[in-house]
């Protein structure tokens, strides 16, 4: 019955339909929905100056990538740095995230706000962050991405770095490090990189970080796919 039935084009609800006209095109598959992932960060992903959102690298890693994206997170913030809107990373996916259906990743991007806090404290900030992570959404894949500097980094800012990736090697989170791209010099992202403040990235400087992004994700084989 089933064979016919694939054959004549006959429905299984017990009605028959028409055999379908030879040459008929059949309507195309559903397509997989697009994998969900979420990141939470500061000014780098949530947009600053002249680039917004949309334009930041975060949104052109999930085009390239084919993600629905959820942004969270807001400027001068970081693990335990709360900034000027009182809150750290782990505030904004309780207040943003976390009450939201499961995504397939989640991305925690940055710790260039936590300067002089102390690298144990930065670590185990980000410890605790990836623990509750994992118990509200356990099946979903998480991966940190390091503190982002468009210059030359500053000596602090490698034990921010070390920090978070201490961090992620505890919880077996996989890390991206921007500061491999920075080239051997750690000089910085190329001409046009950097925004007058000599802090953000310029569109040029985003457009930047979202091709280093997706070459380390591939690298790392931590691609969204649909669940």
């Amino acid at each position: 019955m089933a064979v016919s039935c694939l054959v004549s084009g006959c429905s299984l609800g017990g009605g028959a339909t028409r055999p379908l006209a030879a040459g008929t095109a059949l309507p195309p598959a559903s397509p997989l929905p697009a994998p969900l992932v979420m990141i939470v960060g500061d000014s780098f992903t949530v947009g600053s100056g002249p680039v917004r959102a949309w334009d930041g690298y975060a949104a052109r890693v999930a085009r390239e990538l084919g993600w629905q994206l959820i942004t969270a997170g807001a400027a001068g913030t970081g693990f335990v740095n709360p900034g000027r809107v009182g809150r750290t990373f782990q505030d904004s996916f309780l207040k943003e995230l976390s009450w939201r259906p499961e995504p397939n990743m989640l991305i925690i991007s940055g710790g260039r706000n936590d300067r002089r806090i102390g690298a144990a404290r930065i670590e185990n900030a980000a410890v605790h962050l990836l623990e509750l992570v994992r118990r509200r959404w356990p099946h979903t894949r998480i991966v940190i991405v390091g503190p982002i500097w468009m210059t030359r980094a500053p000596r602090w800012a490698y034990d921010v770095r070390e920090a978070v990736l201490l961090a992620a090697d505890r919880q077996e989170v996989p890390f991206l490090d921007p500061f491999e791209a920075l080239g051997p010099h750690g000089r910085g992202w190329g001409r046009g990189a950097v925004l007058p403040d000599g802090v953000h990235p310029t569109l040029t400087g985003h457009v930047r970080l979202s091709r280093w992004m997706v070459s380390a994700l591939r690298k790392h084989g931590v691609e969204a796919r649909p669940s």
